[in-house]
């Protein structure tokens, strides 16, 4: 199971408190730059609706260096309890609305639930928001065959007999080819007639013999007990219904992050709303920083691992950050024995 709120107890809520950073997020990134800060002997504070993020999303990991493979879950207790061990504060249920810089420096962290802190640095790891179909079936069978990443997850597939892909983009073709690889029949089911994909995949999917491209459709409804077994898909110009069985279905049709948050803070984003960070994961705004899904950095490449790097990066600069203002005080190391 994975590591959802209910799984996690939430200490008390937060009012008046000083850090000298604040996370804003619980996911590989979030969790990778406490790990990092409270080892840098910052007082850290982490802020997030649930412990995990996208990792939530499916069962099983084999592409985390020196793990092999292991349940998602348990990679990230792995994470939680590693940035707990040095004295990490982790709130859950609460979500960050704004972040305020105030006359004496420091920033105003408020959020609901009555949260209010102050913290010397933010550094935002809140991820992506995987776009979803909304149709019935997906939230039911989400990771048991409902996946929001081929690269992830494809290699599971292994041997299985057939996989719908949802989308007209490069990360839709690409998972169609990778999942060619993998499973005897590949239905790329995508609502138009043209691709925003480059179309060098386009034509390389075309070549695929056990790739049937489905244009002009929808997916209307995914069925299954215990995990996906069909996938209905409606044609939009002639209403015909049809029930495909599958093993699976990988919804690519892209992410956003949370541009509401960005907007608050008066962060500068890119086209796709992404927060623009440069090599050091710094963002706008002198003292925020930001790593992981939300940020410009490698868009088309989205993994823990990397998640976990920015966020170690992120976390070093808000460190180098408070040296060169004259604010780092260290605090006393607390969680070994």
């Amino acid at each position: 199971m994975p590591l959802r709120l209910s799984a996690v107890r939430a200490p008390k809520i937060p009012r008046g408190e000083e850090y000298d950073t604040v996370i804003v997020g619980a996911g590989p990134a979030g969790l990778s730059a406490a790990i990092y800060t409270t080892r840098f002997l910052m007082s850290t504070l982490i802020v997030s609706m649930d412990v995990g993020g996208q990792l939530n999303l499916t069962n099983w990991i084999d592409d985390y260096p020196g793990m092999g493979g292991l349940e998602a879950s348990k990679l990230v207790e792995s994470f939680k309890s590693h940035a707990e061990m040095f004295g990490a504060k982790i709130v859950t249920g609460v979500q960050v609305k704004t972040v305020d810089r105030l006359d004496d420096g420091w920033f105003l962290v408020r959020g609901s639930r009555g949260l209010e802190v102050k913290a010397r640095t933010v550094i935002l790891a809140v991820g992506s928001r995987r776009r979803k179909l909304g149709v019935p079936g997906e939230a039911e069978l989400a990771g048991r065959g409902v996946s929001y990443c081929s690269v992830c997850d494809a290699p599971l597939f292994k041997g299985k007999d057939a996989v719908v892909v949802v989308g007209g983009g490069d990360s839709a073709l690409e998972g169609a080819l990778l999942l060619s690889g993998y499973v005897g029949k590949v239905y790329l089911v995508h609502r138009r007639q043209g691709f925003r994909a480059k179309p060098f995949y386009v034509e390389e999917a075309r070549k695929k013999p056990n790739i049937e491209f489905i244009l002009d459709s929808i997916v209307t409804e995914i069925r299954g007990r215990d995990r996906v077994e069909s996938v209905v898909v409606k044609n939009k110009v002639t209403g015909e219904e049809k029930e495909l069985r599958v093993d699976g279905i990988f919804i690519e049709i892209g992410s956003e992050p949370p541009k509401e948050l960005f907007e608050a803070i008066g962060l500068e984003t890119d086209s796709m709303g992404n927060v623009v960070v440069d090599e050091w994961m710094r963002t706008s705004i002198p003292g925020i920083f930001a790593a992981g899904d939300c940020t410009s950095m490698w868009p088309g490449f989205r993994q823990v691992v990397t998640a976990a790097a920015m966020g170690a990066v992120a976390a070093y600069s808000a460190y180098t950050y408070l040296q060169e203002k004259g604010l780092y005080k260290p605090k006393p190391l607390t969680g070994l024995k």
